[in-house]
């Protein structure tokens, strides 16, 4: 796509769809993951098609509109701290380790995140429902978590590379 007008408009189009996605995130408790990481793929592709500045203009919509409208805030909190990373795992990519680092940024990310809900948001709902786990249990969701980070960045790794036959 050479126009600016078609750039523009596809990410209108596919961050609109994002908000919608954002706000279904209430309806299903696993969805508060899942909804994050499909707007994560739309913005793969919005900056794939439409560039990076497009990107960068799509994920900053898409975070502000979602924690405006999103029944979830907890999902929307998710996208606003790690729903730039298709925008900067290239960069990432090229460091020595990069899965290490990788891995520090999603951990630094959510503990800060999870911080800020808890203690100056005031969302002590969230805080009981991981004391209510247990220590075990939220380790267990934290190492499921980070798995479930590292498969996200080889779908994107495998998305870059193209098809393979």
């Amino acid at each position: 796509m050479r126009n600016t007008a078609k750039k523009t408009a596809l990410g209108g189009m596919t961050a609109a769809l994002a908000v919608v996605i954002m706000c279904m995130g209430g309806l299903i408790p696993v969805a508060t993951f899942v909804c994050p990481m499909m707007c994560m793929m739309m913005l793969w592709m919005t900056a794939k098609v439409s560039g990076r500045r497009i990107g960068w203009a799509w994920y900053g919509a898409v975070a502000m509109l979602g924690l405006m409208l999103s029944p979830d805030k907890e999902s929307a909190a998710v996208f606003l701290c790690l729903g730039f990373y298709p925008l900067v795992k290239p960069y990432l990519d090229r460091l020595p380790f990069s899965f290490l680092w990788k891995l520090l940024l999603f951990n630094v990310i959510i503990a800060i995140m999870y911080a800020v809900m808890i203690r100056l948001l005031g969302m002590d709902q969230i805080a009981s429902e991981y004391t209510g786990l247990g220590v075990a249990m939220t380790v267990i969701l934290l190492v499921l978590g980070n798995i479930t980070f590292l498969l996200l960045d080889l779908v994107f790794s495998r998305m870059s590379r193209g098809k393979r036959k």
